[in-house]
């Protein structure tokens, strides 16, 4: 199989490269294609790559374009992971947010709304280089916010453009640990919402929930990083397991005031460790070194003022483990590959999963994947306390899609007037200006 990788000068990169090099099995990944507009970064990345290979039999050919066509051609699965306008732009929606009195995180609020107004030109034109260059391609969307893109996207591709995330996998895995157990073929989760914005509502381990087990226990539910971040009392009192972004809702005020209090917003610190690793990489013995101290770096610091906002203080080294988004991706494309009848937790249209959302409304929950692509299991619940807030948020995709494709800043302002993280048809409003005068992308909005 050959493997093209949208944005493949990135710093995820050589963790779909590991979980290549770890596939053993038969009808593996053989051809990887880097496409990136740094070419500086594309060299140090094969050299990153090239260390990880060493003593690897077979390990996969990369080859690297700064041409996108190039690069697509002969594809037969793509993954897009770009991020328009680097961290300097999501470094001034932080900024922008918080001159405004509100949460400026990249993909919540109006930060994912000032962030997918940059991106979805970009993945539009190349979802349909994509269906002319490489029309039997499956498009695997890493790019956030990942559940607006993946239904933008789907305009053009239909089914053959799936959305992936770590958040809810990752969360799993954490809560399992903390029972003492491990992931495994035995495990089956539910899981049901948006991208960043759902909960596990089930944890069934040989056909047994093990949630009200979890439940029941404080001490394990607060031995892992979610449950520090919610707190006990609070996650026994929804009943269900929060994804970690919804901190950002449940705990708005003490996320804002801390992200106020703060020396530096987090794209500013990744921004300057970005730069310094990029340098230092580019000259380096051994690269790869480099690069797994800079990801350890970044895991300890993720989600920082959240979690100072409720006084949780270090990471533990657990929760520094990759949340595992490359072995969801390479679960998928063996399960498309292979028609393998993979179980997995997907951004996909609801095609009536959430009976109260329409058929092409991109959500996450969980899914058999086989070589017709990915299909939700029927049933995904989400808790009743969270319809409105998928209901709305949902709307809010919608808009910005609108916004994004077609031009309208009456959809932007739409978007960002009813998310639940903006308060003030006026503070919108002055948002949006400030994003068109900042990011001269957003010219087209008019």
């Amino acid at each position: 199989m050959r493997l093209t990788i949208i944005g493949g000068g990135g710093f995820r990169t050589p963790l779909v490269h590991a979980a290549l090099l770890r596939d053993r099995e038969p009808g593996r990944v053989t051809s990887v294609a880097l496409v990136d507009t740094d070419e500086a970064r594309l060299r140090t990345m094969t050299r990153i790559l090239a260390t990880q290979a060493q003593g690897v039999p077979d390990a996969p050919t990369v080859t690297t374009h700064t041409d996108l066509a190039e690069g697509l051609r002969g594809a037969d699965f793509v993954f897009s992971a770009i991020r328009v306008g680097g961290f300097e732009g999501r470094a001034h929606d932080e900024l922008i947010g918080l001159a405004h009195g509100v949460i400026g995180q990249e993909t919540v609020g109006f930060g994912g709304i000032s962030y997918a107004l940059r991106t979805l030109p970009t993945v539009m034109r190349l979802a349909e280089l994509v269906k002319r260059v490489a029309p039997d391609a499956w498009v695997i969307n890493f790019t956030n916010p990942a559940g607006l893109v993946t239904e933008a996207m789907a305009q053009v591709l239909g089914n053959r453009v799936i959305g992936i995330c770590d958040s809810p996998i990752g969360l799993a895995r954490r809560a399992l640990s903390a029972l003492g157990l491990p992931a495994g073929p035995n495990v089956e989760v539910d899981y049901a919402g948006l991208n960043h914005l759902g909960w596990v509502t089930s944890l069934r381990v040989d056909g047994v929930d093990r949630l009200p087990e979890l439940l029941a226990r404080p001490r394990q539910i607060e031995a892992f990083e979610e449950g520090r971040l919610f707190g006990a009392d609070w996650i026994q009192t929804l009943g269900v397991l929060p994804n970690e972004y919804l901190h950002y809702y449940s705990y708005r005020r003490e996320v804002l005031h801390s992200d106020q209090l703060a020396s530096h917003t987090r794209a500013k610190y990744l921004l300057e460790q970005q730069t310094a690793f990029w340098s230092d990489a580019h000259g380096a013995p051994d690269p790869l070194a480099v690069w797994e101290a800079a990801r350890l770096d970044r895991e300890a610091t993720y989600m920082a003022t959240s979690r100072d906002s409720v006084g949780m203080g270090e990471r533990n080294a657990d929760d520094l483990v990759s949340g595992g988004y490359e072995n969801v991706a390479l679960a998928l494309m063996r399960g498309i590959a292979y028609d393998e009848h993979s179980r997995l937790i997907l951004n996909v249209p609801n095609a009536g999963t959430i009976p109260w959302l329409d058929d092409t409304a991109v959500v996450e929950v969980p899914c058999i994947v086989d070589a017709a692509g990915a299909h939700p299991i029927p049933g995904a619940q989400v808790p009743d306390f969270g319809r409105g807030l998928v209901t709305t948020v949902k709307y809010v995709e919608r808009e910005t899609i609108e916004a994004g494709i077609g031009g309208s800043r009456a959809a932007a302002l739409r978007a960002l007037a009813h998310h639940p993280l903006v308060d003030s048809v006026r503070v919108a409003d002055a948002l949006l200006d400030s994003a068109r005068a900042t990011f001269p992308e957003l010219a087209y909005l008019d």
